[in-house]
């Protein structure tokens, strides 16, 4: 996995995360969805680098 896109992968999770709890706990809906939505995109990348990964072995 490169470096930036580690790095990209790890931020949208974090900010996810992050979005997710403060929607959670303001009782924010649409932040919460918001938040479960850029946790997933980063799982998603960092899972295709990981892939590109194994295949470049």
């Amino acid at each position: 996995m490169t470096a930036g896109e580690k790095a990209k992968a790890k931020g949208e999770q974090i900010e996810g995360k992050t979005k997710e709890a403060v929607g959670n706990a303001t009782g924010n809906d649409r932040m919460a969805a918001e938040g479960r939505v850029e946790k997933s995109t980063g799982d998603a990348r960092a899972a295709k680098e990981k892939a590109k990964d194994v295949f470049k072995r």
